[in-house]
């Protein structure tokens, strides 16, 4: 766990270190991505995440009452007006649940505030905008369902991940545009039609992925109670081994949603002009590995069962950091990469891996 203590949150440079070392504890593939963004760029999309993690933490919360979430998300929200609540904001949020690192930076939400405050202003106001849209739609969802989240239709569910994954995406789209020369207004345009799919495909993949330690660790189903219960289930049977065969067919929608999802976001990849190309660098990778993810998860059961969940290899991930980056510069390499994840692990020097570097 990064451990530091900070006599004054103007401290720029150990507000950065900071930043920078807690961002690879809440999030390795991120860190990994992220270090292809230039300058301010990489410092606002930095900035972002960490803001969009410190409410997903308190959203979270598996024992924290509904009154004191929405209280805590208000207190939040207001950090971005106010420095002296940000300043007091880790005394305010008391006593939390959750991952170790994430609940080691939410104590020290100054520090992210500061990083915000050292931002450009239309850049602040973009991290405002976008994080406030996704923070309140967190309160909405807090509300209706008080004793934990359950999702009860399809309708619901992508309202959700709009909440918490299609405002990414279109944050991300406007630091692209304010920040990167080779986006201009029309490209701009043309991006925004998928980037909410953006978001949304890599989060789908990850509730997926880990259906049972959403039920089982922080209290929150997200498979539509009428999907189950059309395939004669339930949110109350969703792990019972019993019904592991109507559950699996009960996800179907959600794979069929991050197909269609993830297909969007590699035409949004391919979209982002080739001479941005630390855009398309940060963008690889989260999408492939999601890809590959999808695919494991499509001919699996694991993660509808008690403590399982679905992670590709370690040769795989190595694979794709690899060659993934070469890929960027051509829209038909991207595509032939993306075609083979889809259909098979990618193992680097494996004899049915036909994918050659790109120069």
């Amino acid at each position: 766990m990064v451990q530091m203590a900070l006599e004054s949150p103007t401290d720029h440079r150990q507000v950065e270190r900071f930043c920078q070392e807690i961002l690879p504890q809440v999030s390795r593939t991120f860190a990994l991505s992220i270090r292809f963004l230039p300058g301010n760029l990489g410092r606002a999309v930095l900035c972002g995440y960490l803001l969009a993690r410190i409410a997903d933490t308190i959203e979270d919360d598996p024992v924290a009452t509904v009154e004191s979430k929405i209280r805590l998300l208000d207190k939040f929200l207001a950090c971005f007006d106010d420095p002296a609540q940000a300043d007091i904001f880790p005394q305010v949020v008391g006593t939390l649940e959750g991952e170790t690192a994430h609940l080691h930076l939410v104590e020290n939400t100054h520090l992210v505030f500061a990083l915000f405050r050292s931002l450009p202003a239309k850049s602040q106001q973009t991290l405002q905008h976008w994080i406030t849209e996704m923070v309140q739609g967190m309160q909405k969802f807090v509300k209706l369902h008080a004793q934990g989240i359950r999702i009860k239709t399809l309708e619901e569910y992508q309202e959700y991940c709009y909440y918490v994954a299609g405002t990414v995406g279109y944050l991300l789209t406007d630091l692209w545009f304010e920040h990167s020369p080779s986006v201009d207004f029309a490209t701009y345009h043309t991006l925004r039609q998928t980037c909410a799919a953006f978001g949304e495909g890599l989060q789908t993949v990850n509730i997926l992925k880990d259906i049972a330690w959403d039920a089982e660790h922080e209290n929150s189903i997200y498979v539509p109670q009428d999907a189950l219960e059309s395939h004669g289930s339930s949110h109350e049977k969703l792990l019972d081994p019993e019904f592991l065969t109507q559950n699996h067919a009960a996800i179907t929608s959600l794979v069929e949603l991050a197909w269609s999802d993830l297909d969007k976001a590699a035409q949004y990849l391919m979209e982002v002009p080739r001479s941005a190309i630390p855009i398309r660098l940060f963008c690889i990778l989260p999408l492939v590995f999601a890809y590959a993810t999808l695919r494991d998860i499509t001919g699996s059961t694991a993660m509808l069962k008690s403590g399982g969940n679905i992670k590709i290899s370690r040769a795989e991930v190595k694979s794709l950091i690899m060659v993934g980056p070469f890929t960027v510069l051509s829209n038909f390499t991207i595509r032939r990469l993306i075609d083979q994840v889809r259909q098979q692990p990618f193992l680097w020097g494996n004899k049915n891996t036909s994918f050659k570097k790109v120069a």
